[in-house]
């Protein structure tokens, strides 16, 4: 990974020049950059002709997406420089979201095919997936940018400590194949949230948080009826111990806990009819609900590994 503690750098922790709050309006040019950097590297050699193929399929993939010829240029198709076009369009492109589709895609792309042998031998990139995935986050951490690739998906990022100690973990946990429902879900959650669409934000939380108790259900042998709602699940799962002994003197307010906090959090802002007046579901109520979301995952997840 080539992430260098310059002199510069430390300077600029030291003088606190650092940002300490995520934003997400903006990405910086020198944070474009080594994006691109990274994707060079991570995508191989250019004169290969497998790494200008894998380019081609970022470009021809985005484009129809858009609905366009090209990202960036105006120039005739047959012309086109397809990785010039991919990383301009990383390097001049106003639209954030359009800026983190192409990093998502290129990245997904390496992360899936660049542990391949034979995409290695004929692209020879200089830096291995798992290291271009940790730069890029690193790099995001650095400008204050509030992103993170993670499980195959940008996701937003908040609270680095909630996103490090609860959400990570989750999706670590959730990439399980038995899980695919739930991790499917909660990603979608993320993407809802990323885009702004926070009403179905919180539809996705509720969503993740009923797969996960019912593939708990499933993997233990324990009995549901398939349109079981949150609370009936969180019954069927405390009847059957998933909770440790020793803490059977907190399971009234345990579960008290568990049944009002994310399925009413959904249930008042975006389960029913929203009457006459349009009810908004505000930015950071979303937010809460996903960290909740992902505490309470985790937190069953945990639990469900001590019964094994």
């Amino acid at each position: 990974m080539k992430v260098y503690d310059i002199y510069s750098k430390r300077q600029k922790i030291l003088m606190g020049e650092v940002p300490d709050v995520y934003q997400y309006e903006d990405i910086p040019t020198p944070l474009r950059v080594q994006i691109v950097y990274i994707m060079s590297d991570a995508l191989g050699k250019q004169e290969n002709q497998e790494t200008l193929d894998m380019y081609k399929l970022i470009h021809d993939i985005l484009c129809r997406e858009y609905g366009k010829l090209s990202l960036v240029h105006k120039i005739n198709l047959s012309l086109i420089d397809h990785i010039d076009d991919v990383r301009n369009s990383i390097l001049q492109n106003e639209d954030i979201n359009q800026v983190i589709d192409v990093v998502e895609l290129s990245f997904r792309l390496i992360d899936r095919f660049y542990r391949e042998p034979d995409i290695i031998e004929f692209t020879e990139p200089e830096i291995t997936p798992d290291n271009a995935i940790e730069e890029l986050n690193i790099r995001f951490r650095e400008h204050g940018v509030g992103y993170q690739y993670e499980s195959g998906e940008i996701i937003r990022v908040d609270s680095q400590i909630i996103h490090a100690d609860a959400v990570k973990p989750v999706l670590q946990l959730l990439s399980d194949s038995r899980f695919e429902g739930a991790n499917e879900e909660f990603l979608k959650a993320h993407e809802h949230y990323r885009h702004g669409r926070f009403k179905e934000c919180l539809n996705e939380c509720l969503k993740a948080f009923e797969s996960t108790m019912k593939t708990i259900c499933d993997i233990q042998g324990w009995i549901y009826q398939p349109g079981d709602t949150a609370k009936s699940l969180i019954n069927v799962c405390f009847q059957n111990n998933l909770i440790p002994s020793y803490l059977q003197t907190q399971f009234t307010s345990l579960k008290s806990n568990l049944e009002s906090g994310v399925p009413t959090m959904r249930n008042k802002n975006a389960g029913h009819g929203q009457g006459s007046q349009p009810l908004t579901v505000p930015q950071y109520f979303a937010a809460y609900q996903l960290h909740m979301t992902a505490s309470t995952i985790l937190f069953l997840l945990e639990a469900e590994k001590s019964l094994l």
